[in-house]
């Protein structure tokens, strides 16, 4: 896609970060980072989201996330990380080119929040299971 932000930084287009590459998939820092070291793994096939990957994709990227992810760890230390995917607007994709973030963690208030709502006491597991395994 000619147009895609990452499509350009796979193509050398336009300049990137890039901390680990291979023949599937590339890694460069993130521009935001929301923590230091924050990175993202993307394959060089375009895909729009993580439905769209093939299983060899998406099963070699998972891997290339951990040895990453260890490097981080050991070269500028982090404690924990976040891995994440965004899927299409709702879920807060700005690009369309299917990536996964690495957001080391440093502490408790090093810029980042993951909040999950406790919504136990609204919700009907049992109604929400039967609708999936049915």
């Amino acid at each position: 896609m000619s147009d895609c932000i990452f499509c350009k930084i796979i193509n050398h287009e336009i300049p990137g970060k890039i901390v680990y590459e291979d023949d599937v998939c590339l890694a460069f820092l993130d521009l935001s980072q929301t923590t230091d070291g924050h990175t993202l793994v993307i394959p060089k096939q375009h895909f729009n989201h993580i439905l769209d990957v093939d299983a060899d994709t998406l099963s070699h990227m998972i891997k290339v996330v951990q040895i990453v992810a260890k490097n981080i760890e050991n070269k500028l230390g982090a404690k924990g990380f976040n891995i994440v995917s965004n899927m299409n607007e709702i879920a807060g994709q700005s690009v369309h080119h299917f990536h996964i973030h690495i957001i080391p963690r440093y502490n408790e208030s090093d810029g980042f929040k993951a909040i999950y709502t406790d919504r136990s006491n609204e919700v009907d597991l049992d109604k929400i299971y039967t609708k999936l395994v049915d």
